[in-house]
């Protein structure tokens, strides 16, 4: 039902993304705010490899709790700090083992902060089922 989109007239993606993905015949879409990198007991971990794993683990929290998994998430927008830009293969290495290696249209904005000066990154994320 979600399949990537990569014609071959383009140049290929920057990293480990898809240009597109198309969704066919959903019955179920999932749309989340910027999920933040607060953990179940309210901490918000330093480093930033350890807050992309909280926002990870709440955002597949988030997708069981709608009946859905990672082969479920068609689409995620990153918000990183700008001063963390070098922390970003982190930040993608947690994506692509939470998504299990598969490639979901991507997008990276830096900002010059968020809400919370401790965060130092949040995703939102569009699944279809």
């Amino acid at each position: 039902m979600n399949s990537e989109i990569a014609p071959a007239s383009i140049a290929p993606p920057a990293a480990n993304y898809a240009h597109a993905v198309l969704t066919e015949h959903a019955s179920a879409w999932l749309h989340t705010s910027g999920v933040v990198p607060v953990a179940p007991d309210r901490s918000v971990p330093e480093s930033v490899e350890d807050q992309a794993t909280v926002v990870w683990d709440n955002l597949l929290a988030i997708l069981r709790e709608a009946g859905m998994g990672p082969a479920d998430v068609v689409s995620i927008t990153t918000y990183v700090v700008a001063e963390h830009i070098p922390s970003l293969p982190w930040i993608m290495q947690a994506r692509d083992k939470a998504l299990g290696g598969r490639r979901v249209a991507s997008t990276l904005v830096t900002v010059p902060a968020l809400a919370n000066p401790a965060w130092k990154m949040e995703i939102a994320l569009i699944a279809a089922r």
